[in-house]
């Protein structure tokens, strides 16, 4: 299916912006100039920078124009408020990324890993160990439940490339939203086995369920990370009409 030219314009802006095109602090060009780079219409412009601003690329700002508040980091930074597939935020973090299957296999949901995932008791399930390479270092560790019924079809291979791209270009199906819990925990065997850890005996764990547009929750992942390699960034913005 291919992207709205919003998105394509939202993508381009936002690569600009992260290689500092456009750097922090700089306003981007007017929305006539923009207009007429892209031959697009207004509002779709102005679609492509509100994209922007929900992540903290940029800010409106009234009578001014649009500013770039996108700082980089140092660290490889993943997004909570987003998501990414892995090869996305590698990609946008300029590191090379590969992936390893260390286990793939089918199981039924059975009482503990219902508890424990929110798919009901007697659910088809894909559970794949996935150990994540970046710059040839093994960094994450990923354990994924997949809804067989939603994402049929899935194997090994497709596994160690991108399941979020067979999802979204071979299946159809829209990702929408994922749930996520972030916390820190000591070191398994698995981790001690598959990924170099150096003198850490803790990781950053992102666990999190993700849902498509028919509200099904399809997956359950479990992202297990080196902390010292990784920041998790987010955008608030305070709501209106709080009591002061």
């Amino acid at each position: 299916m291919p992207k709205a030219i919003f998105q394509t314009i939202y993508q381009d802006l936002k690569i600009k912006i992260e290689e500092q095109q456009y750097p922090f602090q700089q306003l981007l060009p007017s929305e006539n100039a923009l207009v007429e780079h892209y031959h697009c219409s207004r509002n779709t412009i102005r679609r492509a920078i509100s994209m922007l601003a929900e992540e903290g690329y940029v800010q409106s700002m009234h009578g001014i124009g649009v500013r770039v508040i996108y700082q980089p980091v140092r660290q490889t930074s993943f997004t909570i408020g987003g998501i990414e597939s892995f090869q996305e935020s590698a990609c946008r973090n300029g590191l090379t990324a590969s992936t390893r299957v260390v286990q793939f296999t089918e199981l039924v949901s059975d009482e503990h890993i219902a508890e424990k995932t929110g798919f009901p008791i007697g659910s088809e399930l894909y559970y794949i160990q996935r150990v994540r390479y970046l710059n040839g270092k093994a960094l994450i560790f990923d354990i994924n439940m997949f809804l067989k019924a939603c994402v049929p079809g899935l194997t090994p291979e497709i596994a160690a490339h991108s399941i979020y791209d067979y999802i979204e270009n071979t299946l159809g199906m829209t990702i929408v939203t994922s749930k996520r819990i972030m916390t820190v925990e000591r070191i398994t065997q698995a981790d001690e086995k598959y990924l170099d850890l150096n003198d850490f005996n803790c990781m950053a764990v992102v666990s999190g369920h993700t849902y498509n547009a028919d509200g099904l929750m399809f997956e359950y992942t479990q992202s297990r990370h080196r902390p010292d390699f990784f920041c998790f960034q987010d955008t608030a913005t305070r709501k209106q009409g709080y009591p002061k």
